[in-house]
């Protein structure tokens, strides 16, 4: 689309954006309506193929697109890898929206998919979706990119948090793996009496997502849209409940609490240190690549629960795909990210980049991961089986807010602050908050803390 200064009605649009998320995503559909008309058609697709541009970090996403023009005729993707979105990707986006030149479709992980729909980069996907589609994605996926009724993104995998550790060593001392969060302490306990040196786990001071997936599955509710107002209750009793559970383990140096991305992080898991890792399903197949010669030693249990009668679940980690308002052919580019999240032969092209583990947003396509994943790594454990009832427990009461990252910035140095003696795992959270409520402040929406 050409860059050309707003037109009045487009400036009412903007401003009303920011009002409230139901008036936003109202107000983002009729902006996109009236900027960017006319997308795709079959006149074009008479003409020859209708060219896309496609943006990720995936890894497997080259493959991925050269099967799909391998395959298709009518439609041919150009495609960029991009950094990480936190690493430059996301900022490459949004350079590229205000440019008016965003690609027709960019990955976007699930906490920043409702900054990127209020910021108006991605398209407002309700009308474009087909029922097929929605009916294949798992609801708890879906749920997390549709807001006040309308959708904003296409999930490609969800990753329901699970406990990966040590059978071996749990074996040898004979620690029974925990299926609650006491019996976790209690393990924790065993570990650190049986090996002085290890821990259960390392709390990563570099991963508040996973803190997070710890307060959803208690129950919190960080965000929330309410008498269109966004709602901030981040250090909510849930989430005061488990960071009490997490600081007594710290205070009592029952885990470590460092980087889990640093050299120190990965060294306590090659050497025993790390008895075990509380993460997303993907974690399985990075932690093979990352640590093959421990081969046959790992298996997977279910995340501990609070109440194991009502297991409750979060997420830890998942992509989406979004058809950016630039797009010219919004229409051709849902139809390639439907042939991504839910082809047979997609998953397969991305399976064949290299050892992964995600599960696919489309349960349907479980067998094809389950046929392309050894799982000798965890002496043969149908760990597909463990994911696909795991991902059904996932919360819906979850959402995320309108600026995760610097959100997430501001806990992990306060989680880094707190491995030092200085603040504790609370602290930190609501220092996340206090820095957050300018920031919604600033994008004009009406907010309330609780």
């Amino acid at each position: 689309m050409p860059v050309n200064p707003p037109e009045p009605r487009e400036a009412t649009v903007r401003r009303r954006l920011r009002q409230s998320l139901p008036a936003a995503l109202a107000a983002l559909s009729l902006a996109l309506a009236a900027a960017c008309s006319g997308g795709g058609g079959d006149t074009a697709r008479d003409e020859g193929p209708v060219h896309i541009t496609f943006w990720s970090a995936l890894r497997g996403s080259q493959e991925v697109v050269d099967a799909y023009n391998r395959t298709h005729d009518d439609i041919h993707v150009d495609f960029q890898q991009v950094p990480g979105g936190n690493r430059g990707g996301y900022a490459k986006l949004s350079n590229a929206a205000r440019a008016g030149n965003a690609p027709d479709v960019a990955t976007i992980e699930y906490p920043e998919v409702p900054g990127f729909a209020i910021d108006g980069v991605s398209r407002d996907l309700t009308g474009l979706m087909s029922e097929g589609l929605r009916e294949k994605l798992l609801p708890q996926a879906l749920a997390l990119t549709t807001f006040e009724g309308r959708t904003f993104s296409v999930p490609l995998d969800v990753e329901p948090t699970v406990f990966l550790y040590r059978k071996d060593l749990f074996d040898e001392y004979g620690i029974d793996v925990p299926r609650t969060w006491a019996e976790f302490a209690d393990a924790a306990r065993e570990v650190k009496r049986e090996r002085p040196g290890s821990r259960i786990v390392n709390l990563p001071t570099d991963d508040g997502p996973q803190f997070a997936s710890f307060a959803w599955q208690a129950g919190a509710r960080w965000f929330s849209t309410e008498g269109g107002a966004w709602s901030v209750s981040m250090a909510d009793g849930p989430t005061r409940k488990v960071a009490a559970y997490w600081q007594d383990l710290l205070d009592r140096d029952l885990v470590h609490h460092n980087p889990t991305t640093s050299q120190q992080g990965i060294a306590q898991i090659g050497n025993g240190q790390v008895l075990g890792k509380l993460s997303g399903a993907w974690d399985a197949g990075a932690q093979i690549s990352a640590h093959p010669g421990q081969k046959g030693k790992w298996a997977i249990a279910p995340l501990p629960q609070w109440d194991p009668d009502r297991p409750r679940l979060g997420t830890h980690g998942g992509s989406t795909f979004a058809v950016t308002k630039d797009s010219a052919h919004p229409e051709e580019a849902m139809e390639f990210i439907e042939w991504q999240v839910s082809s047979p032969e997609a998953l397969k092209a991305r399976f064949s980049s290299g050892i992964s583990s995600q599960y696919p947003a489309a349960p349907g396509l479980v067998p094809v991961a389950r046929e392309a994943m050894d799982t000798s790594y965890y002496g043969g454990q149908d760990i597909y089986r463990l994911f696909d009832r795991e991902a059904r427990a996932i919360s819906r009461q979850w959402a995320w807010g309108p600026r995760m990252t610097a959100t997430i910035k501001t806990m992990q140095d306060g989680f880094a602050r707190g491995s030092g003696g200085d603040g504790t795992l609370i602290d930190a959270v609501r220092e996340a908050q206090r820095a957050t409520m300018p920031d919604l402040k600033a994008l004009g929406l009406r907010t309330r803390e609780r």
